[in-house]
């Protein structure tokens, strides 16, 4: 879906700070949104956490900064990293360029799966949140 210029698409699932995830067998992929991408701006670093890194539900584990912004990444589910894109270590502008594809940032083995039920998924809860943000970061 495009909403406002960004584009959202519907099969990925959206954490609150802006990142999307998306069931690939039992990984998910996570990576930063177009909404996040084209408002930090030319990403410049990506901190990549080891693989085998344990994650807890929305405790910080990554960092990625733009010429503008310095922003923390926060796991999306209890589990593991198992994989961290290395393009992106090399090329970070790969994520402005294609946040959906090439620029994807991690792949982690959940401990529960179930746990992307508490993300935001479908056009009824994915539009009023992007809306809600557009609007607050527009003030700011």
């Amino acid at each position: 879906m495009e909403i406002q210029g960004y584009n959202m698409p519907d099969e990925l699932y959206y954490e609150e700070h802006h990142y999307w995830i998306r069931v690939e067998g039992d990984l998910l992929v996570m990576g930063m949104d177009d909404f996040a991408q084209q408002l930090a701006g030319q990403i410049v670093y990506v901190q990549l956490p080891f693989e085998g890194k344990g994650l807890q539900f929305g405790k910080k584990f990554a960092k990625v900064e733009s010429g503008k912004w310095l922003g923390t990444i926060y796991a999306p589910v209890d589990g593991e990293i198992v994989e961290a894109n290395q393009g992106i270590e090399v090329n970070p502008a790969l994520i402005n360029q294609d946040c959906y594809g090439a620029g994807w940032m991690f792949k982690i083995r959940p401990k529960d799966m179930g746990q992307i039920q508490r993300l935001l998924h479908g056009q009824a809860a994915v539009e009023p949140w992007l809306l809600a943000d557009i609007k607050k970061y527009k003030q700011e």
